[in-house]
């Protein structure tokens, strides 16, 4: 064996962040392609919504047998009150039981569904190979083929039907859409095959323009519909494209707008079908141009003033909101601008809350919050204030906080009504990158280091509008900010820190708090210090020491060196609200002597070589001369055997003491 091949790694490897991968990718993605789609939940939602797919496995029958069986309990109490034998009871049963049969019997198509019932039965089976499942899909169709239309509004049938679109080729759902033209928006209407239409938008594109167009004339009153709106939001957001979607955009721009398209399907009409309103508005002027967007604002007030139907919370009901807002930014006269975007604000002012989940409706609220006054942006903090940790937690619904932050001037309504929600949830936050984002936000805000450019950039689109509209100094207004989130963050460090610091996650948490935070850090830091002073190594191998974890070594690395290491410069980004030099000296005093040679001489050689180069960069102090005992000319030799990842800058690092 060679020498190479013999002698152990020095690198660690590093703890993933979302767990081992699949040996099979491949099939991990075609797992993860066959569950269907959810769409954006509401942060105001207390129950989990309706999903988009049926549970078309659920057996038809359950309904009926639930009734037979409290019809027989029902019986049973009745012979046991008056005091009758079992014999007389099961007769009572067999009778009813007939009864039964002969109430299906007398149901129209009951031949039809006791045949198609029995193929289904085979056909939803959970462990069917590709083959079986194929042929008792067929032998079903070969069933229904021609009473699609007849049965599918039954409950039963219905089942049956999304089975065979669910599990059927291309070729079985396009014959069961065609079967079903004509009936598309009567099918959204019905409590079971509702489902069924949504199964025919997600698995039949060929067909998904002409169920579209069904809808078109009744989009508004399907969307305030108990049934049919439903299947309206799951198209609009998870199964159509650009020009499909504005198939459904289209009723909220009036009747008069039908008389501006051009040839219905044809390239032109699709390229500005594309574009929404702003396609639609091209080369309008004048009255025609305030016609639309009288009858969008007027349709979307039907919505909002039926907050109890739903509608509210859809994707295409923001869309529809954001299309009007931005044709209103667009107009030359600002009064006139300014009069149309706060009537809108007035009317859907108490529902914004139920907007904020999709991209749409997050931008229409931060487009509220910068273009209002004082006492509008308090109107916004109050619907939001009791959705705050769950709005902390949707990628959407945080530009929203993010942007309060930003652009809001009292400083006070912000800190006592987001920034402590936030703080106070931080425990419950710095476990998902959507939680930590947002306790990022407070100290560090649009950091490149943990916002994306997008986001960055997404953040940045009222910013003009910030300049016009906010008095106070950007600088000043983070800084207020970050001042009153403090306090509270370094106290949850101070009591959890050393547990925070052990997530993959937590620890990037806790390295900003301490660098970016205002106030006094010595109790945050003696936590975590304290963390470390236990014996190295740890003798469990199930909880091993805070700095034999690459992340957790990371961040003790970070904190003395007093900032991040910036690849660009090659330099340490100091942090002017954290001092290394006391976190160092403290580090010597808590942690001592046995524990910081110990890690020299092991993984722990880099955070030991950053205390040496924090501590011998200062005159005067100590501590310097105690560390420089402790690494004597026997020590320093154990650590150059040791032959550890680090050891040389270390070394290194003592010739400076």
């Amino acid at each position: 064996m060679s020498a190479a091949a013999a002698k152990p790694s020095r690198k660690r490897p590093s703890t993933s962040q979302a767990g081992p991968k699949t040996k099979k990718p491949h099939l991990e993605k075609a797992i993860s392609d066959s569950k269907p789609k959810k769409r954006s939940k509401p942060v105001t939602s207390t129950v989990p919504e309706e999903s988009a797919e049926s549970s078309d496995d659920d057996s038809p029958e359950d309904d009926e047998e639930e009734f037979s069986d409290r019809e027989h309990a029902a019986g049973d109490m009745e012979l046991t009150d008056s005091g009758k034998g079992p014999n007389v009871a099961r007769e009572s049963h067999k009778a009813q039981k007939a009864l039964l049969e002969q109430r299906k019997a007398a149901k129209p198509h009951s031949a039809l569904l006791t045949e198609a019932k029995r193929a289904w039965t085979l056909a939803r089976q959970k462990n069917l190979s590709k083959e079986e499942r194929t042929r008792h899909i067929r032998a079903l169709m070969d069933i229904i083929r021609g009473k699609v239309k007849d049965i599918v509004f039954k409950h039963d049938a219905s089942r049956i039907v999304q089975t065979v679109v669910k599990y059927g080729g291309q070729k079985e759902r396009d014959e069961i859409a065609e079967e079903l033209k004509g009936k598309y928006r009567e099918l959204t209407q019905s409590k079971y095959s509702k489902f069924l239409i949504t199964k025919l938008i997600r698995f039949c594109p060929a067909y998904r323009v002409q169920i579209l167009r069904e809808f078109q004339g009744h989009v508004l009153r399907m969307l305030l519909h108990r049934e049919a709106s439903g299947v309206l939001a799951d198209a609009f957001e998870l199964y159509t494209n650009a020009y499909e979607r504005s198939l459904l955009l289209r009723d909220f721009y009036g009747k008069e707008a039908s008389l501006f398209t051009v040839t219905s399907g044809s390239d032109e009409e699709k390229e500005r079908s594309r574009r929404g309103l702003r396609g639609l508005l091209e080369g309008l002027e004048g009255d025609r141009r305030k016609r639309v967007l009288a009858a969008l604002k007027e349709n979307l007030s039907t919505i909002f003033n039926n907050p109890d139907k739903g509608a509210v919370a859809h994707a295409l009901v923001h869309r529809a909101t954001w299309e009007y807002l931005a044709a209103v930014g667009e107009m030359e006269d600002e009064a006139e601008a300014e009069r149309l975007r706060r009537e809108l604000f007035e009317t859907c002012q108490d529902v914004l809350a139920e907007m904020v989940h999709t991209k749409d409706g997050s931008r229409v609220v931060r487009e509220f919050i910068a273009w209002g006054t004082a006492k509008d942006r308090k109107q916004v903090v109050k619907a939001i204030k009791p959705h705050v940790e769950r709005m902390c937690k949707d990628d959407e619904a945080q530009l929203v906080l993010f942007t309060a932050l930003d652009i809001i001037d009292d400083t006070k309504l912000t800190a006592k009504s987001l920034v402590s929600d936030i703080v106070s949830s931080a425990p419950s936050l710095y476990t998902s990158p959507q939680g930590r984002r947002s306790i990022f936000y407070l100290v560090a805000p649009r950091t490149r280091r943990h916002f994306t450019p997008a986001q960055i950039a997404t953040l940045a689109e009222t910013d003009p509008i910030r300049a016009k509209m906010s008095k106070k100094d950007d600088s000043l207004r983070a800084s207020e900010i970050r001042k009153a989130a403090s306090d509270g963050l370094l106290q949850w460090i101070a009591e959890n820190g050393a547990e925070v610091a052990r997530d993959t996650g937590g620890s990037l948490v806790v390295l900003e708090i301490m660098l970016e935070a205002e106030g006094d850090k010595s109790a945050a830091s003696d936590t975590l210090l304290r963390a470390i002073s236990t014996p190295y190594p740890s003798t469990e191998p199930v909880n091993p020491h805070p700095v034999s974890l690459p992340h957790v070594s990371r961040l003790y690395k970070t904190l003395l060196q007093g900032g991040h290491f910036s690849h660009s410069t090659r330099s340490v980004e100091k942090s002017p609200r954290f001092s290394a030099r006391d976190f160092a000296v403290r580090f010597v005093q808590l942690v001592g002597r046995d524990v910081t040679v110990a890690m020299a001489k092991a993984e722990g050689a880099f955070v030991v070589a950053a205390l040496v180069e924090q501590l011998a960069k200062h005159e005067g102090v100590a501590e310097k001369k105690i560390v420089k005992e402790w690494f004597d000319t026997e020590t320093q030799m154990e650590i150059r055997e040791a032959d550890q990842k680090g050891a040389n800058v270390l070394l290194e690092s003592v010739k400076k003491l």
